[in-house]
């Protein structure tokens, strides 16, 4: 060992005897960094990870290491001091080692001047650290694999750039195997194998934050494999121009039996799949607890199947091998009884029908197109669940998520595939358990409502589809029994009455074929029952087994016991111009949450309700109130009500109401709760906050193009979007815990009554900066030229604002004392004989009683902002991320999971959830940080050459000294 150190510091010195190790040093630094800030435009990415430094190692260290060791040994044979080495007491390994880790400590040396980089991205935005340890540590093997390349090709020549270009060839091939431009060729199985060959591939997966021990081999292979060949070429040098004898034969023996023993010993390690670490926040690459806990309920054995195509889009190729990973996790926890299959339809034709006849499942074609050739793909990128006699399909949309890039092709990822099939596990399940007969666990009956134009107006396809509906609808009741009643209507048949109904309660337009057949014409169709209605959507592809499964699943939501049910009150829609219907067209005003509905109804059932009746519907565990506008009594006392049932109010509100238009326009709002939540303590005040700490808007700014004028959109800082994160959101909430960040819209200080909710539990969830600032001004459009920092003055006291609460506990009635507003009601109905008396007795005794507190479960969830989760909001904050910006939506899924108990869904969609935003910041502030890590850069070369110098003094001095006393 102490030769080799003896090797490894005058090969280390000589880096630094010659420009070598400056210029590998400086050409790291510079390349890295000019790749991170400006070729990934990191800050336009806006996320706090280190994947732009990492993305480009595999290449770069090709060119960088290949530059390092072209010298090694061919500088050696050269100057002809490789034959004194050889017949020098050192063992050669001993000098294959010291020039190996020589070279790898001065690639770790540069690595180690990269370390400003995560410490910066740590400053600006909550950083996972486990991916960045990932990186450091595969750069630090691949640089060990191509370093083995490179000492065996430069062993192979005398030329230095011959040696170079060998290297370069080599380590490429090695990369190439396992890239995308090849993989992309070929099927996922063949793709697949070739990944396992590649080296990139193999860094990708470590740079993920996943330490797998077979990928750490593998390089240490190519290491074991190319330093052995190097040990071998020496001996053979040795040997050149002398008589060939067994000895020889035997070296060569021996080397094939150890490159192929270290080779094998991959191929022994490839099914050792829990030789792995997850080394990222949250262990998001393993299956959660929650996970193993839903596999070990299971009483019958579980089927999950996945359809994949050997051939499919090159952006979701990739994506299967990952997918087929996690479902073997899925096998080991659920033992015997779980069975995971992987089948491709493409390859027999049994498969293919019935995956289309049993589970619904088609292929999907695909569009591809390269410099090379264009066209369809038709693939499979499905995944079933199955239970018992119940199973769930999820299509690619379920699996994955895309995000645009400011160039080239959007960045294709898997969103959580984990959730996705636990929940579809956990659906099975329970539909199983419930007997599989939706219609058994119905407590009233149903009504299907068809409201469909007459055949002339219809489409050809859907002409078919309405008789198919009718077979469907027939089989159906006779499952059913009296629990099924149908009705159909023309919406066109009365004048348009009943379409200006339709447009005022659902919503419903007139539809239209395509561009081509712009005939407008109606085919919806609605499950009512009990006060809740459900739209039963047309199915993608109009045939009847799809249009039976739409069916049925509009039924198994309106059936108990599969999921929980939530009410939610939204703002009425505005009023309708009845000549405007007439003419077909409909208002689009009003806020709208269809984000947020999709999100809920994944996991709970939503029913919508006006409370105009003075109830909350009897089933509903969950009051959630949308910017609340103008609620009247009956309206209070059902949300007062339910409140001291013991249940849980979530409300967004506000005492500002913005629109989104062309502009924007901020307005008074009144909710009706305020006196109502006054009462419980909790009051905002008639102002909003303002955040230099803030997300962006998307903003036109004009732009001279030489005479011409164009509007770009930029997006600047916008105050009134508090950016909220770190200290912001509470971390010992499970609401807000593994958010990472959030962004309120138009947003209101809370204040909290100490002496009212002095035996009550507060939960603060957000906070504002502590530099923001309230106004209450109603212009809300942001003046860059006068204000060109923010849009805004930034006027009065400083500080932070709570904008969100959790109050828990026992809760007195606003009603209490005072009549109820329905028994108001039958009092003044009095006298009407036509209903019978003893309905109306059963009827006041329901109203009539108030509940005058609550039990201590009761609590109330208060967003201070009119427009938080609104679609137009949603969408405005989307534009800027380059993909959905979803986590005001799973903020409410949270809050809703936490107060209904549901903590397993809640655990595994979180782990994905935690937003890595940058923290917002201006022009300016970027260019510091960018110029800081240059600088950085800098100094620690600078520091290295100090070291130098001072290392070499100390020694000159030295031998002065020896001298001296000589």
């Amino acid at each position: 060992m102490r030769s080799v150190m003896t090797v490894l510091r005058k090969e280390f010195n000589s880096f630094f005897a010659s420009p070598a190790a400056w210029l590998f040093l400086g050409m790291f630094l510079l390349v890295n960094l000019f790749v991170f800030f400006w070729g990934e435009a990191f800050f336009a990415r806006n996320i706090a990870d280190l994947k732009p430094l990492f993305e480009w190692m595999p290449l770069l260290l090709i060119f960088l290491v290949a530059a390092l060791t072209m010298r090694s040994w061919a500088e050696e044979r050269r100057s002809g001091t490789l034959e004194s080495l050889l017949t020098s007491p050192i063992n050669p390994f001993t000098l294959i080692m010291g020039k190996f880790l020589a070279s790898l400590l001065l690639v770790a040396l540069a690595l180690l001047l990269t370390l400003p980089l995560p410490v910066t991205v740590s400053l600006i935005g909550p950083l996972d650290w486990g991916p960045v340890l990932g990186g450091y540590i595969a750069s630090l093997f691949l640089a060990a694999a191509y370093i083995g390349i490179g000492l065996y090709m430069s062993g192979r020549s005398d030329n230095p750039i011959v040696a170079l270009i060998l290297t370069v060839a080599v380590a490429g091939f090695f990369y190439l195997l396992g890239s995308s431009t090849l993989t992309t060729l070929f099927g996922h199985q063949v793709g697949g194998f070739l990944e396992l060959l590649g080296t990139g591939s193999r860094f990708d997966s470590i740079t993920r934050g996943v330490f797998d021990v077979r990928d750490i081999y593998y390089y240490l292979s190519i290491v074991g494999v190319f330093l052995t060949l190097n040990y071998f070429s020496l001996e053979r040098f040795r040997w050149a121009g002398n008589i060939s004898t067994p000895r020889h034969k035997q070296w060569g023996l021996l080397t094939g039996l150890i490159i192929l023993n270290v080779v094998l010993a991959n191929i022994w390690l490839s099914p050792v799949g829990r030789a792995r670490m997850d080394l990222t926040e949250g262990s998001i690459y393993s299956l959660s607890p929650a996970t193993k806990q839903y596999m070990q309920q299971l009483q019958e054995p579980l089927l999950i199947r996945g359809y994949f195509s050997a051939k499919s889009h090159p952006l979701l190729e990739p994506l299967v091998p990952q997918i087929k990973d996690l479902l073997q996790e899925y096998q080991v926890a659920g033992g015997d009884k779980v069975r995971v299959e992987f089948l491709d339809p493409h390859t027999d034709q049994t498969l293919a029908e019935e995956a289309a006849e049993k589970y619904g499942i088609r292929p999907v074609p695909f569009r591809m197109a390269s410099r090379y050739q264009a066209g369809v793909v038709n693939s499979y990128f499905n995944l079933v669940v199955a239970y018992g006699d119940q199973y769930e399909s999820l299509s690619f949309e379920d699996l994955i998520e895309v995000k645009a890039q400011t160039a080239g092709e959007p960045e294709v990822l898997l969103k959580n595939p984990e959730y996705a099939i636990t929940r579809a596990l956990r659906k099975v399940a329970n539909a199983y358990q419930a007997g599989g007969n939706v219609f058994a666990e119905l407590q009233k009956p149903l009504t299907f409502s068809g409201y469909i134009s007459a055949d002339t107006v219809l489409p050809e396809a859907l002409v078919e589809l309405n008789l198919k509906l009718q077979d469907i609808l027939a089989d159906l009741q006779q499952e059913a029994g009296d629990k099924l009643t149908v009705e159909f209507a023309d919406p066109d048949a009365d004048g348009g009455a009943l379409a200006m109904q339709l447009q005022e309660e659902y919503g419903f337009g007139p539809q239209i074929a395509s561009i081509f057949d712009p005939k407008p014409f109606w085919f919806y169709m609605v499950l009512k029952g009990d006060g809740e209605v459900v739209q039963v959507p047309l199915p993608v592809e109009l045939n009847g087994e799809e249009l039976r499964k739409s069916i049925e699943a509009a039924v198994q939501r309106m059936a108990p016991g599969y999921l929980k049910t939530v009410a939610i009150v939204t703002p009425p829609a505005p009023a309708v111009n009845p000549y405007m219907a007439q003419m077909g067209m409909m208002s689009q005003g009003g806020k709208q949450y269809t984000e947020l509905r999709k999100t809920l109804s994944e996991n709970v059932r939503l029913k919508d309700t006006d409370l105009q009746d003075g109830r909350v519907p009897a089933d509903a565990d969950l009051l959630l109130l949308l910017a609340p506008e103008n609620l009247n009594e009956k309206q209070l006392f059902a949300v007062d009500q339910f409140l001291m049932q013991g249940g849980s109010v979530m409300v967004t509100s506000s005492p500002f109401d913005v629109k989104i238009s062309n502009s924007l326009d901020a307005s008074k709002h009144i909710s009706g709760i305020e006196e109502w939540l006054a009462h419980h303590g909790l009051s905002m005040a008639d102002s909003m906050v303002l955040d230099p700490q803030n997300a962006s808007l998307p903003v036109p700014v004009r732009r001279n193009i030489g005479p011409i004028s164009v509007n770009e959109i930029q997006m600047m800082p916008y105050p009134h979007f508090p950016d909220i994160r770190t200290d912001g959101l509470n971390k010992n909430n499970p609401m807000t815990a593994t958010l990472g960040q959030l962004t309120l819209n138009w947003a209101s200080p809370v204040s909290i009554d100490p002496e009212k909710n002095s035996k009550r539990e507060i939960v603060e969830l957000l906070h504002s900066s502590p530099e923001s600032w309230v106004a209450d001004s109603l212009d809300v459009l942001p003046d860059y030229k006068r204000y060109p920092d923010s849009g805004f003055q930034a006027e009065g006291d400083r500080g932070s604002h709570l904008l969100g609460v959790v109050v828990k506990g026992t809760f007195s009635s606003w009603f209490s004392g005072k009549e109820t507003p329905l028994l108001v009601k039958e009092e003044e109905k009095e006298g009407d004989t036509e209903e019978p008396a003893d309905e109306q007795e059963e009827e006041k005794t329901v109203v009539s009683s108030i509940i005058e507190h609550s039990s201590d479960s009761a609590r109330i969830i208060l967003i201070a902002s009119n427009t938080f989760a609104c679609d137009s909001v949603v969408n405005l904050a989307s534009q800027g991320q380059g993909t959905m910006y979803t986590n005001p939506l799973d903020f409410i899924q949270n809050g809703i999971d936490w107060s209904l108990d549901d903590q397993g869904l809640m655990s595994i969609r979180s782990r994905a959830q935690f937003s890595r935003m940058l923290i917002p910041m201006e022009q300016n502030t970027r260019l510091f940080w960018e110029y800081l890590n240059y600088g950085l850069a800098l100094l620690g070369l600078f520091l290295i050459w100090l070291w130098r110098s001072v290392k070499q003094k100390r020694k000159q001095s030295h031998y002065k000294q020896i001298l001296a006393e000589v």
